[in-house]
C-alpha cells in the first residue's frame, strides 16, 4: 500500500503552544511509520514551507490548541490549499472555540448548560448584580481559549473584578458562569455521518485544585481519571447523548470531546473541544482505549475520517 504524505502540525502561537508541542511529539511517536511519510510543521515558523509543500500533502493532522489552531484559522488555510485534515472544519471549529456562540447553540438545541453572562472589555461590571443573577460561587473564563487558561472560581463578590481582569488578559470578552458543584465528566465521540460515543470519563482533581485547571490537566498524578465513569447506565446514556447532540449542534465533524458536570442526576454541558488533548494518556485517547481503539489506531481512524470528508 502506498504511504500517505502526512503533515503533522503542532506548536503554533497560542498560550497553549507547549501543550501542543508535547502532544505533537507523542502523536509523532504513535503514528504508524509504515503507513505515513510524516513531515512536521510548526505554524509559528513553517507556514511558508507548508504552503510550498501543499501539492504533495495527502492529509494534515492538526495538533494545535487554542486560537490560531483550534478556532478555524488553520482549517481555513488548509481548505485554501486543498489539504484534507482531521476533525472539524472552519464553522465547527470557530463555533466551538467561542464559548458565547457555543452557549447560544446549546440553548437552541435544548442542551442544558449553566447560566451565564458575557462581558466585553469596556463594559461596566456590577459585581453585586452579577452575583445576584447567577449566585455564588462563579466561574470566570475568557470567551475564546482552552486548557482552562485564564479561568478561575470566584467565591466572594469582592473577588469578581480581579478574576474578570485576569480573564481579559487572554481575550477581549469574558464569560461569567454559575458554578455547579458536582462530578466532572467528559465524553468523546467519533465519526462523520454516523457517530459513536466513547465511554464516559469521570475526573477527580486532587484536593489542591478546585477544578480541572491547566495544572490538573497536564501534571501527572494531579487528577484521577476513571474510565468508565462510576455512574449508572441511564446517566451514561444521557451523557453520551449530550456529547453527540453538542457535536452535531456545533457542526463538528470527525471527533470531539464534550465536558459536563453531574449534580443530583442532572447533567450540565460546559463546552465542546474540537481538538482535544492528544497524548496517549489524554482523556479522548483514554476513552478510545476503553472502547478497544489504541492510540495508534485512533490516529488512523481520525485520518480515515478526514479523508472521507473530502
Amino acid at each position: 500500500m502506498k504511504k500517505l504524505n502526512l503533515a503533522l502540525l503542532s506548536g503554533g502561537i497560542s498560550s497553549e503552544r507547549e501543550v501542543s508541542l508535547h502532544s505533537g511529539e507523542q502523536v509523532y511517536e504513535a503514528l504508524d511509520k509504515d503507513k505515513y511519510n510524516i513531515e512536521r510543521y510548526d505554524p509559528k515558523t513553517d507556514l511558508p514551507r507548508l504552503i510550498n509543500d501543499a501539492a504533495q500533502i495527502d492529509i494534515a493532522l492538526i495538533i494545535l490548541h487554542g486560537p490560531y489552531g483550534e478556532d478555524g484559522t488553520v482549517q481555513g488555510l488548509l481548505d485554501l490549499l486543498h489539504i484534507p485534515y482531521q476533525g472539524s472544519g472552519v464553522l465547527g471549529s470557530s463555533l466551538a472555540m467561542n464559548k458565547a456562540a457555543t452557549k447560544q447553540i446549546y440553548e437552541k438545541a435544548g442542551i442544558p448548560a449553566p447560566p451565564y453572562v458575557i462581558y466585553q472589555r469596556n463594559d461596566t461590571i456590577d459585581a453585586d448584580a452579577c452575583a445576584k443573577q447567577l449566585g455564588i460561587p462563579l466561574v470566570v473564563k475568557p470567551v475564546v481559549g482552552g486548557s482552562s487558561v485564564g479561568m478561575s472560581i470566584v467565591r466572594t463578590v469582592s473577588d469578581l473584578p480581579g478574576a474578570v481582569d485576569t480573564a481579559f488578559e487572554f481575550d477581549s470578552a469574558v464569560m461569567v458562569e454559575g458554578y455547579i458543584d458536582g462530578i466532572e465528566l467528559t465524553g468523546g465521540v467519533i465519526g462523520n455521518q454516523e457517530l459513536e460515543a466513547f465511554p464516559i470519563i469521570e475526573i477527580i482533581p486532587d484536593e489542591a485544585h478546585e477544578f480541572f485547571d491547566y495544572e490538573a490537566k497536564y501534571t501527572a498524578g494531579v487528577s484521577q481519571e476513571i474510565c468508565p465513569a462510576r455512574i449508572d447506565e441511564e446517566l451514561t446514556l444521557k451523557a453520551q447523548t449530550y456529547a453527540k447532540n453538542a457535536h452535531q449542534a456545533l457542526f463538528c465533524r470527525g471527533y470531539s470531546r464534550t465536558d459536563m458536570i453531574l449534580r443530583d442526576r442532572e447533567i450540565y454541558v460546559l463546552e465542546t473541544n474540537t481538538i482535544p488533548g492528544m497524548t496517549a494518556t489524554s482523556l479522548l485517547p483514554q476513552s478510545a482505549q476503553a472502547a478497544g481503539l489504541n492510540f495508534t489506531r485512533l490516529l488512523d481512524r481520525l485520518i480515515e475520517l478526514g479523508l472521507e470528508e473530502q
